[in-house]
């Protein structure tokens, strides 16, 4: 990037030596609270998808209001790799199990447990925060300036793998449910809560995650010196843990004390609780509050950030990148849609485990020219689309097979194509990040919340019959028509230089 260019982009870091205080006690709540938004609606619609692919989804809509607010005049290309490193990182936690952590506080044999509940809740904290602590390190690592080149990464994920291998080993095991054999630290079904119950145990790899986080984090400290990342790791830990336990507590409370919501102070409001989803609620909660948290910890270490631009670096060859794409591509779509024929099960460990998933994209993003920009707003949704025929297609008959390729892949796919083709030729045009994550964010939230409004069946809230997922929809729509007018607002104000 030029240095006439430079001198005209004004540091989004000296807002608060540059503009007055009233203005910074608008900015800081707006960010907080959009990014809230972002992962509240990215979380809450995760929970149709699932798993590591699914996560990605509010990985992708956080992180793009992350970098348009705090990298808006830095080159389009750094805003993009930010962002991307954020997103993929976000779905290294979906293998971790946590269905029977969340059900030791609310299952109905264990209410009034409060040993069941305290455990449960102990157990979501430690799974939130290495969830989002992952996403909280790869994104300071983006935000910090360092620079970090395949090979490093590679070395630095093959690391962790081998640290979450000595991790499942020391926490997670023994594990063998036929003899009661379990971990010695243990957050699923346990027959200490209930001696007599017929459970069946799910394997936790929690250890290894946390082996992981905490290796990547030691490298960080002492080896790179990244201040910023291993900040934001901590915070992010705090925010994951806060968000999960946060957004069980609601799901909890309604289970622990029912009559409140029928006869209690609430019980004005029974007809609408009467239609709330309450898993669904969790998971909505969960994502603003983690969003919220990592924010704030955003906001009070920007003073940190980086704002050297990236584009005059050597990069990898385009079309290594496109190959490159193919290639994760096919892995995922065969491993997550097709059963493997004998003798190539271990293609499953690809989309299975989190850390292994995200490997070869990470090594891509760091350096890559166009990798950035189609992980962002393609290769993220390809996954999402399928699995939305999948359900309403195949495994119902919401749409036919012909209306389900046409409006639920080759729509959403093509549009996100000829946005991110516009991009990344802008981007050789020295777009500015704000631009590029404003105009990202707009598009995948419209097109995520309108896959998410379909497998809702178009549960809108001025439809007669209610349903369970009405009330999702409602705030769903609430959290993207901000996102929207949010990313609108910052493409056509421009802040005057100086």
């Amino acid at each position: 990037m030029s240095e006439d260019f430079l001198q005209e982009t004004p540091d989004f870091n000296e807002v608060p030596k540059q503009e007055p205080l009233w203005l910074k006690f608008i900015l800081c709540p707006s960010v907080i609270l959009l990014t809230g938004m972002a992962a509240g609606l990215g979380w809450g619609i995760r929970g149709q998808y699932g798993h590591e692919t699914g996560a990605m989804i509010a990985g992708v809509l956080a992180s793009l209001t992350l970098v348009m607010f705090f990298l808006p005049y830095v080159s389009a290309v750094k805003a993009a790799r930010t962002a991307a490193m954020m997103a993929v990182a976000i779905g290294i936690g979906g293998s971790m199990t946590y269905g029977q952590t969340v059900g030791l506080t609310h299952d109905k044999e264990l209410i009034g447990n409060h040993s069941a509940y305290t455990w449960g809740m102990v157990g979501l904290f430690i799974k939130g925060a290495l969830w989002i602590g992952f996403g909280g390190l790869f994104l300071g690592m983006g935000l910090s300036g360092k620079k970090y080149r395949p090979t490093e990464v590679f070395l630095m994920m093959l690391g962790m793998i081998g640290l979450w291998f000595v991790g499942v080993w020391l926490l997670n095991l023994p594990f063998d449910p036929a003899n009661k054999k379990l971990p010695m630290i243990y957050f699923s079904d346990d027959w200490r809560f209930e001696p007599d119950g017929n459970l069946k145990p799910r394997r936790e790899i929690w250890g290894g995650y946390l082996f992981a986080l905490a290796g990547a984090i030691t490298y960080l400290k002492f080896v790179r010196k990244d201040s910023l990342a291993i900040r934001l790791a901590l915070i992010g830990m705090l925010a994951g843990g806060l968000g999960f336990c946060g957004g069980q507590a609601i799901q909890a409370y309604r289970a622990w004390n029912p009559e409140v919501f029928t006869e209690g102070w609430l019980s004005d409001y029974k007809e609408i609780f009467n239609h709330f989803n309450w898993w669904n609620m969790m998971e909505t909660t969960f994502g603003f509050i983690w969003g919220f948290v990592l924010a704030l910890g955003v906001w009070l270490n920007r003073h940190l950030i980086s704002l050297d631009s990236e584009e005059a670096e050597k990069t990898i060859p385009v079309p290594v990148e496109f190959l490159v794409v193919g290639i994760h591509l096919t892995l995922v779509m065969v491993t997550e849609f097709l059963s493997m024929p004998e003798g190539w099960e271990f293609l499953d460990i690809y989309i299975d485990y989190g850390l292994v998933l995200v490997t070869l994209p990470l090594m891509m993003i760091v350096n890559g020219r166009v990798w950035p920009y189609l992980m962002l707003l393609f290769v993220s949704l390809v996954p999402i689309c399928g699995k939305t025929i999948r359900q309403l297609s195949f495994k119902s008959d919401q749409f036919s097979e012909v209306a389900g390729w046409v409006l639920l892949v080759g729509l959403p796919l093509s549009i996100a194509l000829a946005v991110v083709s516009m991009l990344i030729a802008k981007s050789f045009k020295k777009q500015e990040g704000r631009d590029f994550s404003a105009t990202a964010l707009i598009t995948m939230t419209l097109i995520f919340f309108s896959l998410n409004t379909a497998f809702f069946e178009f549960a809108w809230p001025w439809n007669k019959d209610w349903t369970g997922r009405t009330p999702n929809q409602t705030i769903f729509m609430l959290f993207a028509f901000f996102l929207v007018f949010a990313g609108g607002m910052r493409l056509v104000i421009r802040r005057s230089p100086g």
